[in-house]
């Protein structure tokens, strides 16, 4: 006699009154197109940050770049909050998406980190080693991001 395991159903992301207003709102289009625009910053920018750690060349591009992946950040983390509010009627930490907004706190903190050893005068060095901590734990919050979104997908694929 082989053992029977059973799993529990995986709770799914958004009861279907959420979903109906996640698939409503136009915060989940300005969430599709600031997304993926961070990310192409980010992508930008890490390379800047990384070649001026290596040749000391291009403060000032990797400075403007990382100010303007700050910039998106705040922005895509106030468009989140109003979308958060939209489709659970919590601004944060609402319970599907607790832990990535917790991440986010460290996110922002190390960017809003960053800004202060800018504008404080730190060393160059300290602020673009303060930019890739910010950024390692960016990679992370998208990762969760993507994983949402995969849960998303197949919330919807079981649905049908």
């Amino acid at each position: 006699m082989q053992p029977t395991t059973s799993q529990a159903p995986r709770r799914q992301l958004y009861t279907a009154e959420q979903r109906a207003r996640r698939d409503a709102t136009r915060w989940t289009l300005v969430q599709a197109i600031l997304a993926p625009l961070q990310f192409a910053v980010f992508a930008v920018s890490l390379g800047l940050v990384l070649w001026y750690l290596a040749t000391g060349e291009g403060y000032t591009a990797a400075t403007v770049s990382i100010l303007l992946k700050t910039l998106l950040l705040y922005t895509i983390m106030v468009t989140g909050a109003i979308w958060e509010k939209v489709v659970f009627g919590k601004y944060l930490f609402a319970p599907a998406f607790f832990w990535e907004d917790v991440f986010s706190m460290a996110v922002i903190s190390l960017h809003t980190a960053y800004l202060w050893a800018l504008f404080t005068g730190q060393p160059h060095e300290t602020q673009m080693f303060i930019a890739l901590a910010a950024y390692a734990t960016y990679i992370i919050n998208a990762g969760q991001f993507l994983w949402k979104l995969r849960m998303a997908r197949l919330d919807m694929k079981a649905a049908q």
